[in-house]
């Protein structure tokens, strides 16, 4: 096929293994694409984006083939012309197949036979290199140490040979997957199924396990339990009987062939209720008894997930007002890395919206032709607003179909203005709100996300509306985002950040001092550009007198009207304040720097500003507010979000291109209701009742990490795998991250190791635990550590507080972990669970797996 890039078009050979899970071409290196590090695939008019980009004719269109990927914690795309249409149409289906099969798997738990048969293989295919369908001890011992494996080589020659049933002196692939059990034998999971067994006779029956469901796993159900009983008892009988909590078709174990396309995934149809659990048969459980096979199977499986919101469907109440709920939101979104000379592409907006983003920002200039998107008075690239109206349109709705929050900053000129209502009309047509949706012409309270299913919202600051606010003698104004009458001063005061940010750096890192110098220069050149061109003669289109609001607008607004109609549900305006003086329409909506927020947290009570943490949760149960990262964040770093979230805060922006800890905590988050985008904020945040919000108590985590399953082999940046590297000593660290609660400010960046368990709760920000490290062990170290972590909780909030995971080298200063898993405290399900793991940019892996114990106790 043809690889097209920018520069030139080139004919590579390119296979797909679907064994190995690879797709593969030779160039001036061996390049390697892993099929579960591909984000997304288009084909034919999918892709044409890209096609006209390069300016290729419409002929190549339906042999197009666009496959975005991560590699190396870099989002990269391959673009293939196939030279016919049979061959476009095979990858087509086989890569789109594979693909399916793959996303099921990193979807969480269960389908264990699958994810079995799809390692086995993998594995075979990598220790075959001969492909003679033999593996001799040698290759055997050579797989060991890629995978990890410490044993000794009289303990493997002794499983070799006890695996070799005909006594060939070699491995079939049945012999193989015989040896592969033996690897994989679980003594922890053995020591617990003998010690639930210990109490009824040596048999694991149904009142047993009954118990150990509501005592240790606090599972809290009845009906469906005999049911999931048998299940897992009946799975101890029947072998090669597919995964309970899939139908999807197991791949053959005994013949080496490519996963049946056929085979495509079905959806979980897990829930966290007990309707879940429908019965296999009408057997009677009172002779039937759990095998340590059927009791590993349901501790691995979906219907013992660690996430208690494991469902793919929403299932919280939309009906409430949009207020009540957090809703996923993007800063920047247009930009793919730095905030001054990153690239703006229509991508920033399809990761968003296909991870369930429901509020995007646009950044509108002036272009030749049409309204641009960029990053104002920086280096960053431009992209048509038109291009991006097309992707969002395109996109919106595939993952969640709640409404889209369209956030703009608009900087461009009246005609142009005009211009952008004109194309989003045209683009978004009715789904696009420009009246309010209960035809009322009296917005009393906002709608609900299930009111604007399917319809997209276009948020702007209303010129008109915040130029006739009555300006008060003694005013405090918040800072809020910036729009097109900003002055140089504030200008001047990012030079002068940045300077603070440069003097911090120098001490530091002189690699930072040097992007910081970088950054400065280009910054202060940008300064003494714009410095004096910041006024501008200050004019209004000429409207109806029908049209024109009662209230005149002053001589600065410069705002077209067809915008302003666009503003119905989410009106701009600037925060003067909450107190009982000010008075905000239920429409009006401000921003609020990281920066803004932080002053207002730390505010138990009414402070200078005149605005408290207190005043601003009251306001948010009613008005729409959103925060965004301060300017100096240049690498687009992100802020941790559960800090605003405790405010109340429903639009907490973040930078989607940075997969940092702030962006695990937004993903931990929106992982639940479905991904649909919205989760309903806690009652104590919703409802008018200060008992609530007073109530504070102290409790502990109690958490032993047993072991850990199949940890992954690191990869160079080509995405090999790098086999030298591949003994590690591994170790885990948990760490707890609690939100700034009112009643007492917490310092910002705290942080405790925690070594033996203190008498009492510690109002530290973030704990955080770690084991010891088990040497020269990646594929089943067992750890049977114990910690018991102290948190704070205010009104109930555990939704609000995270834990996070980390599977770390020991002795490397690699920031960066070998695996993570980051989930909402108040969705970790309790007792004993395999935490799915997950890369550092929140892609789970298809087979490491993290067996921890859970408890929670009140101190």
């Amino acid at each position: 096929m043809t690889k097209v890039t920018a520069k030139k078009q080139k004919t590579y050979s390119f296979r797909l293994d679907p064994d190995q899970g690879q797709i593969l071409w030779e160039s001036k290196k061996h390049r390697i694409i892993p099929i579960e590090s591909i984000k997304e695939l288009r084909f034919s008019s999918d892709a044409r984006y890209y096609r006209q980009q390069f300016q290729l004719a419409q002929q190549y269109e339906d042999r197009w083939m666009t496959i975005i990927y991560l590699l190396d914690g870099q989002y990269k795309t391959l673009h293939l012309i196939a030279h016919t249409k049979d061959v476009f149409q095979m990858w087509d289906i086989t890569l789109r197949k594979l693909y399916a099969i793959r996303q099921e798997l990193m979807s969480g738990l269960g389908n264990v036979e699958m994810r079995e048969a799809i390692w086995e293989k993998q594995c075979w295919k990598a220790a075959d290199e001969e492909s003679d369908q033999k593996l001799t001890f040698e290759d055997v011992e050579k797989l060991c140490k890629r995978l990890n494996i410490n044993s000794s080589p009289d303990e493997l020659s002794r499983l070799f040979k006890q695996a070799d049933s005909q006594q060939h002196g070699y491995l079939d692939f049945t012999d193989f997957q015989r040896f592969v059990k033996f690897l994989k034998a679980r003594p922890e999971i053995e020591l617990l199924h003998k010690k639930l067994c210990a109490t009824n006779s040596g048999k694991l029956g149904f009142e047993t396990f009954a118990k150990f469901m509501r005592d240790t796993q606090k599972a809290g159900i009845s009906a469906g339990l005999q049911q999931l009983f048998l299940r897992y008892t009946m799975k101890s009988i029947s072998q090669g009987s597919s995964d309970s909590s899939s139908s999807t078709t197991s791949l053959p174990q005994n013949k080496m062939t490519s996963p049946p396309l056929s085979a495509s995934p079905q959806p979980l149809t897990t829930t966290p209720s007990s309707s879940r659990f429908s019965s296999p048969s009408n057997a009677d459980t009172s002779e039937s008894t759990m095998s340590l096979d059927g009791f590993t199977s349901f501790l691995l499986s979906s219907d013992n997930s660690a996430f208690t919101d494991q469902n793919s469907k929403i299932w919280q109440d939309m009906t409430h007002p949009i207020s009540d709920y957090f809703i996923s939101s993007s800063h920047n979104t247009y930009l793919t890395g730095h905030q001054l000379v990153g690239t703006s592409t229509i991508e920033g907006y399809i990761r968003a919206l296909l991870h369930s983003c429901r509020s995007v920002e646009l950044d509108i200039y002036d272009g030749d032709n049409e309204p641009m998107i960029y990053h104002g008075k920086t280096f960053t690239s431009k992209v048509p607003l038109r291009d991006i109206c097309s992707a969002i349109a395109k996109y919106a709705f595939v993952t969640s179909p709640y409404p889209i929050i369209i956030s703009a900053e608009i900087h461009c000129s009246l005609p142009q203005q005009e211009l952008m209502v004109e194309i989003m009309r045209s683009v978004f047509g009715d789904a696009l709100v420009s009246a309010p949706v209960d035809d009322r012409p009296q917005i009393d309270i906002l709608p609900s996300p299930e009111k604007l299913k399917g319809r997209v919202l276009l948020k702007a600051k209303n010129l008109y509306v915040s130029e006739n606010e009555p300006i008060r003698a003694k005013e405090v104004t918040l800072d809020t985002e910036s729009s097109s009458t900003e002055t140089s001063a504030s200008d001047s005061d990012m030079v002068h950040e940045i300077k603070n940010e440069w003097k911090k750096a120098k001490i530091a890192d002189k690699e930072a001092v040097k992007e910081l110098r970088d950054e400065f220069r280009k910054a202060r050149n940008l300064f003494h550009r714009v410095k004096n061109h910041s006024s501008i003669p200050a004019a209004i289109s000429s409207v109806k007198s029908h049209d024109v609001p009662s209230a005149k607008p002053s001589g600065k607004t410069k705002m077209s009207m067809s915008v302003a109609s666009l503003l119905v549900y989410t009106v701009g305006v600037k925060c003067r304040g909450i107190n009982k003086k000010e008075h905000y329409a239920p429409e009006h909506i401000f921003s609020l720097s990281e920066n803004t927020a932080n002053k207002i947290l730390k505010q138990g009570s009414a402070g200078a500003t005149g605005t408290s943490m207190m005043d601003l949760i009251k306001h948010n149960k009613t008005h729409l507010v959103r925060t965004y990262p301060k300017g100096t964040r240049l690498s687009s770093s992100n802020y941790l979000p559960h800090r605003y979230w405790s405010a109340g805060a429903q639009l907490v922006a973040i930078n989607w291109q940075t997969f940092d800890l702030g962006y695990m905590i937004n993903h931990a988050m929106f992982q639940r209701n479905g991904r649909a985008g919205y989760v309903l904020k806690p009652e104590a945040l919703r409802i008018a009742d200060k008992d609530q919000l007073a109530r504070r108590t102290q409790h502990f985590l109690n958490v032993t990490v047993i072991s850990a399953q199949q940890l992954p082999r690191p990869k160079d940046a080509l995405g090999r795998e790098i086999v030298d590297k591949s003994i590690v000593d591994p170790y885990v660290e948990v760490s707890i991250h609690i939100p700034d609660w009112t009643h007492s400010p917490y310092p910002n960046e705290s942080t405790i190791s925690l070594g033996q368990s203190p008498p009492t709760s510690t109002p530290s920000l973030i704990a955080t635990y770690r084991t010891n490290a088990v040497k020269n062990n990646g594929f089943n170290p067992v750890w049977q550590e114990s910690m018991r972590i102290p948190f704070d909780c205010v009104g109930g909030m555990q939704d609000l507080i995270f834990v996070r995971f980390a599977v770390r080298r020991d002795g490397e200063n690699d920031d960066e972990p070998i695996a993570v898993y980051c989930v909402s405290l108040g969705s970790l399900a309790m007792g004993y669970r395999h935490l799915p793991l997950h890369d550092t940019q929140a892609s789970q892996y298809l087979f490491s797996t993290l067996f921890a114990h859970f408890a929670i106790h009140d101190a």
